[in-house]
């Protein structure tokens, strides 16, 4: 009885490995396209963090870049979304759409080199110039919604969100390098704000899914008979009040109305939470159901902190506050989904323990310390430094956890 219950959730599982590719001699770090990634970001993330901390603290200089604070938003946006984004689809839009071929072998090698490709022309913008840099991080850009096309040109249009709003990021980015080039007048920053309500709306819709495959994953393997369903009504309105938010603080970023719409959004944000709330089971003592959930409760917080200052004509604390966003909900989102794509597609069971417990709970104490800076201005520099230093231990964990599973086959046999 246990086997014919079983059979089901194994074909549904590998039923993206019926069009793996028949091409010989891939290794596992190749094997499919969030392993040479995950490889990848999780040094990439702790070396620029750090790298960064030292410069908000005064210990290092960077001067080859003319304007630090905008080309250091610029990358920590851009230059890690694409990695993200090149993961997830990957890995999420074979099982999303039967017959889509995954991407692995020589052909993935050669798209994670051209996202190697664009942090270097980032590093050096100075000696190789704002074009070379445009054209490498556009076309990784570009390739990925041309990956994505199914997604868009499905008839039932499931998740065509995600491609029309990768659509809108891609224009962003475009502007954004026709600013910094001289080409277009609008100031960098204005547009990278705007940059970072899209990359919100797009983890928030990516979230959706990651919830579903995540949280009934977990309920099946503790026994919990219940289902968990993300409602797209809840997510459709957090959408909509950071598409509002990030429109009106480019055009009217002076106008008061703009504090309640931070206090808005974040109250949309924090209320997908009670989808956690199960008609006939309780989950929310569940590790990654909390884990997860504090993803909503720091963008959430990023809104409303944000909003709060504007109403209290306290308008220098909202930079501190955007990092509630920035370093919490976008950097738990990516931590996330690189420990629950990490278990279940290496062949393994979703796993809570020490480690998963101490990554969580140090990308939230950095998140903290860096938004404390609005309080304890004076600590600055120990706050900018120290926070930096926090925030890249659970990457450091993370490669430590996993980057055995990530050089390995899978762990039940099958391809991927």
């Amino acid at each position: 009885m246990k086997h014919e219950e079983e059979k089901p959730q194994v074909l549904h599982a590998t039923n993206h490995y019926l069009y793996y590719p028949d091409e010989k001699g891939v290794p596992p770090y190749l094997a499919y396209g969030f392993r040479p990634i995950f490889l990848l970001l999780a040094p990439y993330l702790v070396i620029s963090m750090i790298l960064w901390g030292f410069v908000w603290s005064g210990v290092l200089n960077i001067p080859f870049m003319d304007n630090i604070i905008v080309w250091h938003v610029y990358e920590m946006l851009f230059g890690i979304l694409t990695a993200g984004i090149l993961a997830f689809l990957s890995t999420g839009l074979p099982e999303l759409f039967p017959g889509f071929v995954p991407l692995v072998g020589k052909k993935l090698r050669n798209v994670v080199i051209l996202w190697v490709l664009g942090r270097v022309s980032f590093w050096f913008i100075d000696i190789t110039g704002v074009y070379v840099a445009a054209f490498f991080n556009l076309a990784m850009l570009c390739y990925l919604i041309w990956f994505a096309r199914a997604a868009v040109l499905d008839k039932l249009q499931r998740h065509a969100s995600l491609g029309y709003t990768m659509v809108a990021i891609f224009i962003i980015e475009a502007w954004f390098f026709a600013a910094m080039a001289g080409l277009a007048s609008t100031d960098a920053m204005k547009i990278l704000k705007i940059a970072l309500g899209a990359h919100v709306i797009l983890i928030l819709l990516a979230l959706r899914r990651v919830n579903m495959e995540a949280v009934n994953e977990l309920m099946e393997d503790k026994g919990i008979d219940d289902v968990y369903v993300s409602r797209p009504p809840l997510t459709n309105l957090a959408v909509f009040t950071i598409g509002l938010f990030s429109v009106v603080e480019f055009l009217y970023p002076q106008n008061s109305a703009l504090g309640w719409l931070g206090l808005s959004a974040g109250a949309a944000i924090l209320a997908i939470t009670s989808d956690y709330k199960l008609q006939d089971k309780f989950i929310l003592n569940q590790p990654y159901v909390i884990y997860l959930s504090l993803i909503y409760v720091l963008l959430g917080l990023g809104y409303a902190m944000m909003g709060y200052s504007i109403l209290s004509n306290e308008v220098e604390n909202i930079t501190h506050f955007r990092h509630f966003i920035t370093s919490g909900g976008y950097g738990l989102a990516y931590l996330m989904v690189m420990i629950i794509i990490g278990w279940i597609h290496t062949g393994r069971h979703l796993t809570s323990n020490i480690y998963t417990h101490l990554m969580v709970g140090l990308i939230v104490v950095a998140t903290l310390m860096r938004s404390a800076i609005a309080f304890y201005p004076e600590y600055s520099s120990q706050l900018y430094l120290y926070s930096a230093i926090l925030w890249s231990v659970p990457f450091m964990l993370y490669a430590k956890v996993f980057f055995g599973f990530l050089t390995a086959p899978r762990a039940d046999g099958i391809k991927g």
